[in-house]
C-alpha cells in the first residue's frame, strides 16, 4: 500500500481516494466496499470494538455469515491430505470463557499459518462461518497476530487499554484492511478544517463534539469510554443528512402545482357511501376525511396508508378514487401481480355494483372500470388502452403493464399503489408522468411498519395507520406445529384440513416453493421432507410435489385439491382462483402469490408448510387471507426445525400475537435493522450506518423537525454546502432507491 505525504493536509472529502492511498488500493477498496472518495471512506465506520482482553463468544457465531473474531490459540496440528497432495493445519481457538467453547480454523497447505498460529498467541481471524460435522468452524479464513504479552511490559499496557475496531468486513477486504487505509487516511487530513455539516445551534442543542475529534475518536479510540461519544455525533449527523434529504422532497411535492379534486354534492362518491351495506369504521371515516381534503388541494397529495390485513384500506382508496372522478378526472390501481389485479378488479366491481357499469348502462353516476395486465390478448388490450386513454375508464386496474409507454391517461389524477414496497422509485415515477399535472398519490401497504422506519424510509410521505379491524373479522388463531419433536403432528395436520372441508370450509396450503415441472423428475413417495431425525438433508416442501403427495393421502380422499403458482399461464391462474372462490376446490396448494388481496370469506385454515422459510410480515400477511367471512380462522405453522433454532423463535411470535405493529417490532429486534430496510450487510454503504430506527426514534423526530427547520429556509441548501455534501454522499444512486422506498 502506498500513501500520500502526510504533510500534505487535505480538507475536501468529496476527493478521490486514491489521491492520497494510491492507486492499487484505492481500486481493491473500490471493488470491495463501492467506496471511492474520501469521505466515504471515513464514513466507513466500525461496527464494534473490543477490548483486547475481551475476546469473541465463539458459542455466538452465526453460521454462513462473514465474522471477525479475536480469539486466543490453544492447539496445532498438522496432517497430510489422503486423496490429494498437501497438508491441512487445524488451529484450535478458544474465547477463554471457561464455557465448551472451542472452533477449529482449517489451513489447506497453510505453511504460514504453522510457523505463526502456534499455542498461546492472540489472533484476529476473519472468514465465513460453516457448519461441518455439526460443529462450527472456519476454512482459510485471513488473519492478523495481535501485540499481547511478547511485548515489553509498558507497551502491553498502552496495547492493552486501546480497543480493536472491528469494520465491515468482505471475504476479500477483512476489517484490519479498512483500518490500514483509515491509518493513512487520518494523518493526510485537517480533519480541524472540515467543514460541519451540522448546524451550530443544533450541535450545541446535541451536546456533540467538535467534527475533527468525532472522526479521531470513532477509528482511534485510545479507551472504551470513546467511541460511543463520538457515535453520538455521526447518529444524530446522519439522521439530520437523511431527513434533510427527504425535507427536501417534501417541499418541492408542495411546490408543485396539481389539480385539486373537490368533492361534489350529488356524485359518484355520495351515492357509493349510500349503498355501502355495512358503516365505515372510526379509522375509515378519519383517514378518509384528511385524504378528501389533501386531493382538494393544488398540490399533490404524497400519502402513505398502512394498516393490518383486512383494515379496510381499499375502500378507503376507492373512495379517494371516485372523488377524483366526480371531479373530472382518472385513477390508475398498480397492483404487483395479475392475480392481485384481477382480484382487485373484483372487489372494487363488487363494492360500486352499478356504479361500476359505466355511464351508459349505470346512469350519469356511474363509471367504468377496465383491467390492463401484460398477458391480455391482444384485442382485449388494445380495448383497454383504448378506454384509459379518452377517459371513458374512471379507474384502471392493472399491473407493470401501465407503466408501458403506450398506455396514455385523459386525465390522470390519482395513482394508488398496493403493496408500494413490490415496486422502485422509477416505476412510481414512470406513472406519474403519464398526468398532465403531478397526480395525487396513495400508496398502501399491509406490511406494518413502525414508526421510527416509517420516519425513515418513507419519510418524504405522510403517514397514516389503520389499526382498527371492519366488523364481522373473525379472530384467527396461529399455532406452531413442531415436527422435530412430534414426527406424528404431520398427519393430525392433514387430518385438520379434512376437518374443514367436511364443514363446508375451504383451505389453504402455502408452500416456499413451486418445484419440479411435470416429468422433470419423480415426486416423492412420501411427506412434503424426509422425516424428523432421519438424517437426510430436507428440501423445501413445493407446490407441485405437495399436490402429488396430498393426493394419496387417506384423510383427504375425495377431496377436489388443485395447485396455484407463478409458472401458470393468467388465464390458468385466474381460472383455479375463480374456481376457489365459487367453492369448486377444497384445498388450494399454492406459493405466495396469494399472500395480499385474495379474498375468499369461506377459506377458515391455512397450513403453511416449512414455515421458518418465510419472514415474519410474510406469515402475518398470509394468515390474513383466512377467517375474513365471519367464521374463525386457524393458520398451522409447520416446521422440522429443532428446538432452540432462532427461526423458531420468528415462528412463536407470530403464533403469539395478532397485532402487525408488535411482530414488525419484534421482527427488527430479531433481524438486523438492515435486513428489514433492505440495506446490505457485507460491508457496502447502503442503508443505515449509525443509526437504529429502534433505540434512537427521538433522535430521528427531533432531526425531521431540524431539517424542516432547514430547508423551509434554503430549500437548496445554498447555504449550507457541508450539509449538502453530507447528502450527495450518504444518499447516492446505491441506496436512493431504499431512502425512497415510499
Amino acid at each position: 500500500m502506498t500513501y500520500s505525504d502526510p504533510s500534505d493536509a487535505y480538507t475536501d472529502l468529496s476527493l478521490e481516494l486514491s489521491r492520497l492511498v494510491g492507486v492499487a488500493t484505492a481500486k481493491s477498496v473500490a471493488k470491495a466496499l463501492e467506496i471511492s472518495t474520501v469521505g466515504e471512506m471515513l464514513h466507513q465506520f466500525p461496527r464494534r470494538y473490543l477490548a483486547r482482553g475481551d475476546l469473541t463468544d465463539l458459542n455466538q457465531l452465526p453460521v454462513d455469515e462473514e465474522v471477525t473474531i479475536l480469539a486466543r490459540v490453544v492447539g496445532l496440528s498438522t496432517r497430510y491430505m489422503q486423496t490429494r497432495k498437501g497438508t491441512i493445519s487445524d488451529v484450535v481457538i478458544t474465547d477463554n470463557s471457561g464455557r465448551p467453547s472451542s472452533l477449529k480454523i482449517s489451513f489447506f497447505n497453510g505453511f504460514k499459518a504453522q510457523k505463526e498460529l502456534q499455542p498461546g498467541v492472540l489472533a484476529m481471524f476473519s472468514g465465513k462461518v460453516s457448519l461441518y460435522g455439526g460443529s462450527k468452524s472456519l476454512t482459510n479464513p485471513g488473519y492478523v497476530l495481535l501485540p499481547d504479552d511478547e511485548l515489553a511490559e509498558h507497551e502491553v499496557e498502552v496495547q492493552a487499554a486501546k480497543p480493536v475496531p472491528i469494520y465491515p468486513a468482505t471475504a476479500k477486504f477483512p476489517s484490519w484492511k479498512t483500518e490500514d487505509v483509515i491509518s493513512a487516511l487520518l494523518p493526510a487530513l485537517d480533519l480541524g478544517r472540515v467543514p460541519d455539516p451540522v448546524p451550530a445551534k443544533f450541535a450545541a442543542r446535541e451536546k456533540l463534539m467538535p467534527l475533527w475529534e468525532a472522526y479521531e475518536l470513532i477509528h482511534k479510540p485510545t479507551t472504551m469510554e470513546d467511541f460511543p461519544r463520538a457515535r453520538k455525533r455521526f447518529r444524530y449527523q446522519e439522521a439530520l443528512a437523511l431527513q434533510t434529504s427527504l425535507a427536501q422532497k417534501r417541499f418541492e411535492a408542495v411546490h408543485q402545482d396539481a389539480t385539486g379534486r373537490p368533492l361534489r354534492d350529488g356524485g359518484l362518491l355520495e351515492a357509493f357511501d349510500a349503498q355501502l351495506p355495512y358503516t365505515l369504521t372510526g379509522g375509515q371515516r378519519e383517514i378518509g376525511d384528511l385524504i378528501a381534503t389533501e386531493v382538494t388541494a393544488g398540490h399533490p397529495m404524497h400519502r402513505l396508508l398502512q394498516g393490518e390485513v383486512g383494515s379496510g384500506k381499499t375502500v378507503i382508496a376507492l373512495r379517494a378514487m371516485l372523488q377524483v372522478i366526480d371531479a373530472g378526472g382518472q385513477a390508475a390501481f398498480l397492483a404487483p401481480t395479475e392475480v392481485l389485479a384481477a382480484q382487485h378488479l373484483h372487489s372494487i366491481s363488487a363494492l360500486l355494483g352499478s356504479l361500476g357499469a359505466g355511464p351508459l348502462l349505470g346512469g350519469p353516476n356511474a363509471t367504468a372500470l377496465t383491467l390492463l395486465t401484460g398477458s391480455l390478448p391482444v384485442a382485449a388490450r388494445k380495448k383497454a388502452m383504448l378506454a384509459a386513454a379518452s377517459g371513458e375508464a374512471g379507474i384502471v386496474i392493472g399491473t407493470h403493464a401501465l407503466l408501458s409507454d403506450h398506455v396514455q391517461f385523459a386525465d390522470l389524477g390519482l395513482i394508488v399503489v398496493d403493496e408500494q414496497h413490490r415496486f422502485g422509485v422509477e416505476q412510481r415515477d414512470s406513472l406519474r408522468s403519464k398526468a398532465l399535472k403531478p397526480p395525487h398519490l396513495l400508496v398502501m401497504t399491509a406490511t406494518p411498519i413502525p414508526r421510527t422506519v416509517a420516519m425513515t424510509v418513507f419519510g418524504d410521505l405522510e403517514v397514516s395507520e389503520l389499526t382498527e379491524l371492519p366488523a364481522g373479522r373473525a379472530p384467527i388463531s396461529t399455532h406452531v406445529a413442531p415436527l422435530a419433536e412430534h414426527p406424528s403432528w404431520e398427519g393430525r395436520v392433514w387430518e385438520r384440513t379434512r376437518e374443514e372441508v367436511d364443514a363446508g370450509h375451504q383451505v389453504y396450503v402455502v408452500c416456499p416453493k413451486i418445484g419440479e415441472e411435470p416429468g422433470e423428475g419423480p415426486g416423492p413417495d412420501h411427506g412434503p421432507g424426509p422425516a424428523p431425525g432421519s438424517g437426510e438433508e430436507r428440501s423445501m416442501a413445493a407446490v407441485l410435489d405437495v399436490v402429488q403427495y396430498l393426493r394419496g393421502v387417506p384423510a383427504l380422499a375425495g377431496t377436489r385439491i388443485q395447485a396455484l403458482h407463478g409458472r401458470l399461464d393468467t388465464g390458468d391462474k385466474q381460472g383455479t382462483m375463480a374456481e376457489f372462490a365459487a367453492g369448486d376446490i377444497d384445498v388450494l396448494v399454492s406459493t405466495t402469490v396469494i399472500e395480499v388481496g385474495v379474498d375468499v370469506h369461506n377459506a377458515t385454515l391455512m397450513v403453511i408448510l416449512d414455515a421458518d422459510r418465510f419472514g415474519m410480515s410474510q406469515l402475518h400477511q398470509l394468515r390474513g387471507r383466512v377467517g375474513r367471512g365471519g367464521h374463525p380462522g386457524t393458520c398451522l405453522l409447520v416446521t422440522s426445525l429443532e428446538p432452540g433454532h432462532p427461526s423458531r423463535k420468528r415462528l412463536a411470535a407470530v403464533a403469539a400475537t395478532i397485532d402487525g405493529f408488535v411482530l414488525a417490532r419484534e421482527d427488527l429486534e430479531l433481524r438486523r435493522e438492515g435486513d428489514i430496510l433492505g440495506a446490505r450487510q457485507s460491508g457496502g454503504r447502503t442503508g443505515l450506518r449509525m443509526l437504529s430506527v429502534l433505540r434512537d426514534g427521538d433522535l430521528i423526530e427531533r432531526a425531521r423537525a431540524d431539517a424542516t427547520e432547514i430547508v423551509g429556509a434554503d430549500p437548496l441548501l445554498e447555504f449550507h454546502p457541508a450539509l449538502k455534501l453530507e447528502i450527495e454522499t450518504y444518499v447516492t444512486e446505491k441506496n436512493e432507491a431504499f431512502l425512497e422506498r415510499g
